[in-house]
């Protein structure tokens, strides 16, 4: 059997400082990220203010001409009715961005992701000299898992970028979601570098936890647009019913003092419009989402056939019941039923994202849930 290397302990330092200045630019990227959005928002407000100004003047140029022409009262056309398509609809355009029409908010959004790119690099070193330190894969606990799931994230990102792929509005949620995981990663979960314990010393930890890392990164791109969707999807739905900008605080002036309820989301829904007309369209960020989850299913399930081949050769048995394997199993199902659900008529949209969305919550609580709060044979958190 094979002697366990003592962990190297300047290496094992020098992950920690990596980790700690991927955090500082992720949090530069953040306010960069913090910047597009907020010159976005100017932009739009000019247009607005643009385009009400140009639909005056051609009221009154149309009326002068008119007056003109025929030396009496002025008769304007009828104006044309414009509709728009149902929420979800593919005929629905696209936003156009975080940045809008903002020359300075692209700036700042390039800048973003300059600096997500260059935390992502010192992310990487970090996960390399922990795995160096100790000379094995560095997911064995719990904050190794979280800072190696962080920076998979983070790839999936800058890959569907570098495959031109109009995803830069993901850019905010990302570096919150990442720093969110690796304070907890550095301030709860933090384990000294180590050796296992006997029984992951396989090959098999290499298969399914690396299948395990990249399922759940994919998977949070799927669940993040999802989420999105259904703003945007309800966003469209109050531009069918004119209840946008105007028409929305004109309705919310005429909404009784005690129907709190409906005030507040009739306010949130004024605060919301602005950005989430810069999103992509609720059709857009469906299909994203369908073909993410479609993808990463096949590899969700090899995961979970990999671990019971895992444990048969450690245990002795492919299948105990064990919490951890419940709950993957759960997650399958759940995800199994969102993809059963898209495809069913009646089941489509709103109703399958909130599938979607309870089965990215069983995946989380499986890694989170199960790991501290309850007691198996997959109990190597750290914690």
């Amino acid at each position: 059997m094979p002697i366990a290397a003592a962990a190297n302990e300047n290496m094992a330092h020098i992950s920690n400082v990596l980790i700690y200045s991927a955090m500082a630019v992720y949090t530069l990227a953040f306010l960069a990220h913090i910047a597009e959005w907020v010159f976005g928002s100017r932009s739009a407000v000019g247009r607005t203010a643009a385009a009400i100004t140009t639909d005056a003047e051609t009221a009154r140029t149309a009326a002068a001409g008119a007056s003109a022409q025929g030396g009496g009262t002025a008769v304007l056309e009828r104006p044309k009715v414009v509709t728009r398509s149902a929420a979800g609809r593919r005929d629905v355009p696209d936003g156009p961005g975080a940045a809008g029409t903002s020359e300075k908010g692209d700036v700042y959004g390039r800048i973003a992701v300059s600096l997500t790119v260059l935390s992502f690099l010192l992310h990487a070193g970090s996960v390399l000299t922990r795995a160096l330190s100790v000379e094995r894969a560095p997911w064995g606990n719990m904050y190794e898992f979280s800072t190696t799931f962080g920076m998979t994230v983070v790839g999936v990102y800058l890959g569907l970028l570098a495959a031109k792929k109009n995803v830069r509005w993901l850019g905010l949620p990302l570096v919150t979601t990442i720093l969110l995981d690796l304070g907890l990663a550095v301030s709860v979960l933090y384990t000294e570098s180590d050796q296992l314990v006997p029984a992951l010393h396989s090959y098999w930890l290499w298969i399914h936890v690396s299948c395990a890392i990249l399922s759940g990164a994919a998977l949070w791109v799927g669940a993040c647009s999802t989420l999105l969707y259904l703003f945007r999807d309800g966003y469209e739905a109050r531009l069918v019913e004119g209840r946008t900008g105007a028409g929305l605080r004109s309705h919310l002036a005429e909404l009784p003092q005690n129907r709190k309820y409906a005030r507040l989301k009739a306010k949130l829904a004024l605060r919301t419009d602005n950005p989430m007309s810069r999103l992509p369209s609720a059709a857009t960020l469906d299909k994203l989402a369908y073909r993410i989850n479609a993808t990463v299913f096949p590899l969700w399930t090899f995961t979970i056939v990999a671990g019971a081949i895992w444990a048969e050769a450690a245990w002795g048995r492919y299948w105990g019941w064990d919490p951890k394997e419940v709950w993957s199993f759960i997650t399958w199902v759940a995800y199994a039923c969102y993809l059963h659900a898209r495809a069913t008529a009646g089941w489509k949209g709103r109703k399958a994202a909130y599938i979607a969305l309870a089965a990215f919550g069983c995946y989380i609580f499986n890694y989170y849930g199960v790991n501290i709060f309850v007691t198996g044979k997959h109990s190597y958190a750290g914690v």
